[in-house]
């Protein structure tokens, strides 16, 4: 039995080397860690358990018969995160490059279907280099396999993606599926095609980082979520994340032991808005002292800055959050912001997460490059994600809530549960001097009158009254109770259930 026993721990020794120490050298000179470094960082200590430790290829083309290496360039399994069931893989780089085999497909789709069985999220760790050539069909029909079980997966359990090397050719499809992408900065890219494919066929130069670098996915493409320093920060931040989220479409939301009084006042914000209407003011000051603690995760801070998404917690369970940022763009709604926004409001909406919204917005972006670009349908996009999601709803207008946009940001007449409004809030089609303009056209010339005008409709818009008598605002709040307004209406709402039409799924406009 002793021989057995050592047989054992030698196999499981090679196992754990991957491509080798040669190979493991290499990848901490480039700022990496390992498949099986970066797993021990982002679960709990000794949590893992590992499937698949000896499955290797069978291809027998190009010399691959006198190549092979455990576990086939793929490391699986389960663990926890502060005590709660992930599964995941994380692709090895030393060996074959982490390049997708047949077999290596098959120890991901095992992990998948384990994951998608049991209901709990899933995590891929990716730093390969694509589909492995020697394989052929066999590796492309891994893929698909690898791509179905994302589709299956999509909106019943959390799939979270981390980019921390290559990731190109078929392997850019399955994160792309997934509900997060996150990348490190310098050591991850993520394109179709690399630049040298780019290079034969547009006679375009780009380096790696130019075509697919995290400063592009996270600022131009809006394909990433965020980006970390380096592999440690991106792991521990995940556990972050995993922390916010439910295990599945089905199951409570995650609720941590809270000592931030619910019904905390903050005179402060009674002064958040400024005087002068078009002044801008930072949002995320509101967020942070709505939320437990100020514990905010925002998603894809580096896009669309004109509006803010990200989780916080109130009372202790998980919110997502929305909000127009008057600090960049005056917080008007485009293109990227719509979906970016449409994006987040779904994930919410398949995980039960309820969904706070905060409104200051002037209106949609004008403009010929916004129109070319398909603003109509990218704002139907935002206007459908609210419209559709039956999670609990809560509004809170600050400042201007102007045109289509006042409709779109989670309105009353779009089944918004509670709609609150400050006592700054304006609602209007329009700002006041661009609808005296347009109603009183023919009193251009006496700038007096226009004055007298602009003040009459002011004093009749410039406040949330009108809509509160109308019932589209439940109540005009005091700035300073807006957390303890948003807990208490959060708590009424718990047991909310709100039933769609059947359909066998909708037609968002994509």
């Amino acid at each position: 039995m002793k021989e057995v026993l050592a047989e054992l721990e030698k196999r499981r020794d090679e196992a754990r080397l991957g491509g080798g120490q040669r190979r493991i050298d290499a990848q901490h000179k480039r700022g990496k860690l390992t498949a099986r470094e970066r797993i021990e960082i982002l679960l709990d200590e000794g949590s893992f358990e590992e499937f698949d430790m000896f499955k290797q290829h069978r291809c027998t083309e190009f010399g691959m018969e006198d190549s092979h290496f455990p576990g086939d360039g793929v490391v699986a399994g389960w663990g926890t995160i502060n005590g709660r069931t992930v599964y995941l893989f994380s692709k090895d780089f030393t060996v074959f490059g982490g390049s997708l085999s047949e077999t290596h497909a098959e120890k991901i789709m095992k992990i998948q279907d384990m994951a998608l069985q049991n209901r709990a999220p899933i995590i891929g760790i990716f730093d390969a280099g694509g589909a492995r050539i020697q394989e052929g069909v066999a590796a492309l029909g891994g893929y698909g396999e690898v791509f179905w079980r994302n589709i299956q997966a999509s909106g019943v359990i959390p799939q979270i993606s981390v980019i921390m090397g290559p990731c190109a050719g078929g392997d850019v499809y399955s994160p792309a599926m997934t509900d997060f992408i996150f990348m490190v900065r310098d050591t991850s890219y993520m394109f179709v095609t690399g630049p040298d494919v780019v290079k034969t066929v547009t006679n375009e130069t780009v380096t790696a980082e130019e075509l697919g670098g995290a400063s592009i996915h996270t600022t131009k493409s809006s394909i990433a979520d965020g980006a970390f320093d380096n592999d440690v920060e991106a792991l521990l931040q995940i556990r972050r994340l995993v922390d916010y989220l439910p295990m599945n479409n089905q199951a409570s939301l995650p609720e941590l032991e809270v000592y931030d009084d619910p019904s905390r006042l903050d005179e402060s914000l009674n002064t958040l808005v400024p005087d002068h209407p078009n002044k801008p003011y930072d949002m995320r000051e509101l967020i942070l002292k709505t939320v437990d603690e100020q514990d905010f995760f925002e998603i894809q801070e580096s896009f669309a800055g004109n509006i803010i998404t990200g989780f916080g917690r109130v009372e202790g369970r998980t919110v997502g959050i929305v909000a127009n940022q008057p600090m960049v763009l005056a917080g008007v709604l485009d293109s990227d912001a719509s979906r970016k926004a449409a994006r987040f409001v779904r994930f919410c909406d398949c995980f039960n997460i309820p969904l706070v919204t905060f409104v200051d917005v002037p209106g949609f972006l004008p403009g010929t490059a916004q129109e070319y670009g398909g603003l109509i349908k990218h704002g139907a996009k935002l206007l459908f994600a609210y419209g559709e999601a039956t999670v609990p709803k809560i509004t809170v207008i600050t400042r201007k809530a102007y045109g289509g946009a006042y409709d779109v940001m989670s309105s009353k007449h779009i089944r918004g549960d509670v709609n609150y409004a400050w006592p700054s809030a304006e609602i209007a089609v329009m700002g006041a001097k661009g609808a005296v303009e347009i109603l009183y056209r023919s009193e251009l010339g006496d700038a007096e009158k226009i004055s007298e005008r602009t003040k009459d409709y002011e004093d009749r818009f410039a406040n949330p009254f009108v809509a509160a008598e109308r019932g589209y605002i439940d109540e005009v709040i005091m700035p300073q109770s807006t957390r303890m307004r948003i807990s208490r209406a959060l708590a009424m709402l718990r047991t909310k259930n709100q039933q769609m039409p059947w359909r066998k799924h909708d037609n968002i406009p994509l």
